[in-house]
């Protein structure tokens, strides 16, 4: 998954994160450009989830 792809359909995957995983604010799921490794790695550690966990979950969105 590339910045591209994340970017491109964000708002989609944000909301289908939140209803997966209720404990996801706004905050967490903010994606702000240049910031992506930060924002993957406050989901892994709120979210319990290795990178690559997180990355087949966001690709299965």
């Amino acid at each position: 998954m590339n910045t591209t792809e994340l970017k491109g359909n964000w708002e989609t995957q944000k909301g289908k994160l939140k209803q997966k995983f209720a404990a996801l604010t706004d905050d967490d799921l903010l994606f702000a450009t240049g910031k992506k490794e930060e924002m993957m790695g406050k989901l892994q550690i709120k979210l319990g989830k290795t990178k690559d966990e997180l990355h087949k979950i966001i690709e299965a969105l």
